[in-house]
């Protein structure tokens, strides 16, 4: 199958969503070139940003989870 690399930024405004959002990028480990996390106390938010290398349909319903979780905002980024 096709894959394509791409480049998902997270921001997490609700911090009782950070342990369903960890559970969930586990489940697709597979997938993640790598991960950088990046507290931001003065605004009270975490900034995350994920590389994947996956097929286009495997990026979407990860974002599409990510996105329903509370006060967690994500967008992707796609190689051509």
């Amino acid at each position: 199958m096709e894959t394509r690399v791409a480049v998902m930024s997270i921001i997490v405004e609700n911090t009782n969503s950070i342990e369903t959002l960890n559970a969930t990028l586990h489940e697709y480990r597979n997938y993640i070139i790598g991960r950088m996390g990046l507290p931001y106390h003065q605004k009270n938010i975490n900034i995350i940003s994920i590389a994947l290398d996956a097929p286009q349909d495997v990026i979407s319903a990860l974002s599409g989870r990510i996105g329903k979780l509370e006060g967690v905002s994500v967008t992707i980024a796609f190689s051509k």
